[in-house]
């Protein structure tokens, strides 16, 4: 059965939740700020090349948040507009709880949540993991990139996440397959899988991410774009730069 946590609960199994990610994590937060430790926990999953996804509700990340998810390129990120579910889960554990992904509700507020073993309980982390993966459906998949602030104007140091919005269809630079246009991730779920298993951002691909057609080798992670398309895609995407 699901065991109840309360807030210092939920904050150590939060940790250890992430800490043991073996292949796919998934955090599920209304609002973001995160802690170092989490950040540190999350960019050594990054380095490793696990799959991690956070979705949230409010784009207007402090500049901290927004520099450091910027230059974390391993990690999507999606925005939900009418997120307030809190849930946090990779391939064996979820925690369901009241606590948003935010530093000051760790430190001042009364949480509680709820945690769930996939060996404990398959039926009721399964239904967890089918609606985390419903949310993850009818998300926006946005990129938040670095972003300037000139000190000059405070105003400017209210930075707020900078994202990628384009109606234009991508390709799966592997596979081909439709998805969303981001140069930063032009592989679907599967093309991401096997790319990841070697990383080698120079290897040669078979389509323009841009276009969809076939790029006869011309194509690769660090390049995903035909360069007769460039033009093109400059327009699109801010992150279009080679």
């Amino acid at each position: 059965m699901p065991k109840f946590l309360n807030t210092t609960g939920v904050s150590y199994h939060l940790e250890e939740l992430i800490k043991s990610t073996k292949d796919k994590l998934t955090l599920i937060s209304p609002y973001l700020q995160l802690n170092e430790r989490i950040k540190e926990h999350l960019n050594n999953l990054n380095i490793q090349k696990k799959d991690i996804r956070i979705i949230f509700r409010e784009n207007k990340l402090g500049i901290e948040e927004s520099n450091w998810l910027g230059n974390q390129i391993g990690i999507r990120t999606s925005n939900c507009k009418n997120l307030h579910a809190k849930c946090y889960m990779n391939e064996h554990e979820a925690i369901i709880t009241s606590m948003n992904l935010y530093e000051f509700s760790q430190q001042n507020n009364n949480e509680m949540g709820i945690y769930i073993s996939k060996d404990v309980d398959p039926e009721l982390f399964a239904d967890t993991a089918a609606e985390v993966e419903r949310l993850l459906r009818i998300s926006e998949e946005i990129r938040v990139t670095v972003q300037k602030v000139k000190d000059s104007n405070p105003a400017e140091k209210k930075a707020i996440a900078s994202k990628t919005k384009s109606k234009h269809i991508g390709y799966c630079i592997r596979h081909g397959v439709e998805i969303p246009f981001n140069v930063n991730r032009p592989f679907s779920s599967k093309g991401w899988d096997s790319w990841s298993k070697h990383g080698n951002g120079e290897y040669p691909e078979k389509f323009c991410h841009y276009s969809g057609e076939p790029s006869n080798g011309e194509t690769c992670y660090t390049r995903p774009v035909l360069r007769k398309h460039w033009n093109k895609a400059k327009e699109l995407s801010d992150d279009f730069d080679f």
